[in-house]
C-alpha cells in the first residue's frame, strides 16, 4: 500500500484505500489503432501521482482507451509502476486465449472493455462469447455505450455469465428523465445485483455549458440521486483523467467537489470510494 497523503485541495476522497476506477495512460511511443478517433498528449503515470497527491486517494484502475485498441501495452506498463494498488480493464476480442487471460489475470487485471461508440475496437456481436471467455477468471464486462440503447440490451446483458459495469453515469445522450426506460433499466440492472454504475465524467452527456464548478452538469444531478439512494452498493467513482476528448478539464477541486454534491454522507461515500471497489477488483481472483 502506499504511504498516505496529504491533500492540497478538499479531502473528500482521502480515506485510507479509496479508489479511482476509471483513468486511461497515453504515450507517444505506442502506436494509435486504426480504429482510434482520439489522439491525446501523453499521460503519463508520474502526471497521475500528482492528480493522487492533490485528491488523497490510494489505489487506481487502469481502463485501457480506444487509442491503442487491442493493444493494451501502454495502460499494463503504467499499471505495474502502482503495484498492487492498481488493477486493470483491457480490451479483448474473442480471439484471447486462455493462457493470455491467465497472463492478464496475474497482472491484475479484472475486466474486459466494451465501447460501443465510435473508436470502440470491438463489436456487440462479440459480447457474449467474451463473456463466456473471461466468466471463468473472475472477470467483469466494463460498457459505454450511449445509455439510450439500455431498454434494447436489457435481457442480453442480464443474460450474461458475468457483471457489468456501465461507464458514466450511464451516458445518456442527451440525459433523460429519471422516468425514462432506458434509465429505469440501469436501475433495475443495478438492483438486480449484476451491475455496477460509474459516478464518472459527467461532462459527456450533460448539455449544459462548463465553468470548472462543482455545479456543472446539474441536468445529471436528478440521475445520480436516484443512484445514491437506491443503490449505493452498486455504485463506483472514477476520475476519467486525463479527461480525453475536453477542451475544458475539471481540476483536483472541481473533482473532489463534486462528489461531497453527489454523495454527502460520509458513509455512503466510503461505500463507493472503498468498499465497493474491494469487492469487484481487490478480491482473489485465480
Amino acid at each position: 500500500m502506499t504511504a498516505r497523503h496529504e491533500p492540497i485541495g478538499d479531502a473528500v476522497t482521502s480515506i485510507l484505500n479509496a479508489c479511482d476506477t476509471h483513468l486511461h495512460f497515453y504515450d507517444g511511443r505506442h502506436v494509435s489503432a486504426r480504429t482510434a478517433l482520439l489522439h491525446p498528449p501523453d499521460a503519463t503515470p508520474e502526471d497521475y501521482r500528482e492528480l493522487q497527491r492533490q485528491l488523497g486517494h490510494d489505489r487506481l484502475v487502469v481502463v485501457q482507451p480506444t487509442t491503442y485498441g487491442l493493444d493494451n501495452t501502454c495502460q499494463l506498463d503504467a499499471m505495474a509502476s502502482f503495484g498492487e494498488d492498481a488493477r486493470g480493464v483491457m480490451v479483448v476480442d474473442a480471439t484471447v486465449t486462455d493462457d493470455e487471460l491467465g497472463r492478464l489475470t496475474r497482472l491484475g487485471v479484472r475486466g474486459a472493455r466494451f465501447h460501443m461508440l465510435p473508436g470502440g475496437a470491438v463489436p456487440w456481436e462479440m459480447l457474449d462469447e467474451v463473456a463466456t471467455r473471461i466468466a471463468p477468471f473472475g472477470w467483469h464486462i466494463q460498457l459505454q455505450l450511449n445509455g439510450r440503447e439500455l431498454a434494447g440490451r436489457r435481457e442480453q446483458l442480464l443474460r450474461l455469465p458475468v457483471d457489468i459495469v456501465v461507464d458514466h453515469v450511464g451516458r445518456f445522450m442527451p440525459p433523460v428523465d429519471v422516468d425514462d426506460p432506458c434509465f429505469v433499466t440501469l436501475v433495475d440492472l443495478a438492483e438486480s445485483g449484476r451491475c455496477w454504475v460509474k459516478l464518472s465524467a459527467p461532462y459527456e452527456s450533460s448539455v449544459e455549458p462548463v465553468t470548472d464548478s462543482a455545479t456543472d452538469h446539474g441536468d445529471l444531478q436528478p440521475l445520480i440521486d436516484t443512484l445514491v439512494d437506491r443503490v449505493p452498493e452498486r455504485l463506483l467513482w472514477g476520475t476519467n483523467w486525463p479527461h480525453p476528448g475536453q477542451t475544458v478539464r475539471p481540476s483536483p477541486h472541481v473533482l473532489a467537489a463534486q462528489l461531497a454534491q453527489w454523495v454527502d454522507d460520509a458513509a455512503t461515500r466510503r461505500t463507493i470510494l472503498v468498499d465497493n471497489p474491494d469487492g469487484l477488483y481487490f478480491r482473489d481472483h485465480r
